[in-house]
């Protein structure tokens, strides 16, 4: 019987199908290969391509889990959500008053999305429900049909930072996109401005998004990923305007399961000799070949 090297647990269905087909060994560790995640930055491409080692992806399941919580996140920072509950718990709630805790609205605003790929465009389809006006950013254009379904209107970065109440990061991180909002788009986003961030950490300067939280660059934060995860830059857990989240993008039962799921499939695919249908670095093949 074949062996399959786990890296880490997975829920079922995708570890039972594992399991029906190969002795599988588990281990708590980051993964390679059939990787557990959309994005793969946490693997080394470019050197398992030189080896002829295949690496797959999950995309597509774990979108609407994803483009859920970036919307969670604009609503948590708006409303002020984490605060308020924390001041109840506190047993600080002493009866309604005017101005306690007052938020920002978001029905009706302006709605940046940096990043137009699956999850980019989920989180332009939840903003029409609230009536919200879409800008994005990507470096490709989306196609006009896209553009017309979600009334998304495409602009430069620095426009789309300078316009958008709520910027919200759909990104893939790479060299180009590395610190693509620092110390000068932080700026440019103004006082007003909210940042979201279910992306990839280091798209983000975290260290100049501190400062820009305490001096009021901008008005709030939501973030699921960091820079230098699990580790966050000194600061920002002090900053009363940022909601902070433990990397939960997809972190439904039905989204696991399914990445899962997809992993197995491309595992599975690729020691039966087929191109697995998740493969990001085709040109692997040649080279194992």
């Amino acid at each position: 019987m074949s062996r399959v090297f786990v890296t880490l647990p997975l829920p079922p269905p995708g570890v039972d199908m594992l399991k029906d087909r190969f002795e599988v060994t588990m281990m708590e560790a980051e993964g390679m290969v059939a990787n557990y995640a959309v994005g793969y930055n946490n693997v080394d491409v470019a050197a398992a391509t030189r080896r002829g080692v295949l690496v797959t992806n999950t995309p597509g399941v774990l979108t609407d889990a994803t483009a859920d919580l970036a919307f969670a996140l604009i609503l948590a920072v708006a409303r002020r959500i984490v605060e308020a509950d924390k001041f109840l718990r506190d047993g600080k709630f002493k009866g309604w008053k005017a101005d306690l805790l007052l938020g920002t609205d978001v029905y009706g605003r302006v709605l940046g999305i940096i990043g137009f790929g699956r999850i980019g465009q989920a989180v332009a389809r939840r903003g029409l429900g609230f009536n919200m006006s879409v800008l994005y950013s990507d470096a490709r254009r989306a196609t006009p049909e896209v553009e017309s379904e979600l009334r998304a209107q495409y602009v430069p970065l620095d426009e789309l930072l300078r316009k958008a109440d709520y910027v919200t990061i759909h990104a893939d991180l790479n060299d180009q996109t590395r610190h693509m909002i620092g110390e000068r788009e932080l700026k440019l986003m103004g006082p007003e401005h909210y940042l979201i961030n279910a992306a990839r950490g280091p798209i983000v300067d975290e260290k100049a998004l501190v400062r820009a939280l305490k001096e009021g660059w901008i008005k709030g934060a939501g973030l699921d990923v960091y820079e230098r995860e699990p580790k966050t830059e000194p600061g920002l857990t002090d900053c009363w305007n940022a909601v902070l989240l433990p990397h939960l993008g997809s972190a439904t039962v039905t989204a696991r399961a399914a990445m899962a799921e997809t992993a197995a499939k491309n595992l599975i695919a690729a020691v039966d000799g087929q191109t697995p249908p998740n493969l990001v670095n085709p040109e692997a093949l040649a080279v194992k070949r």
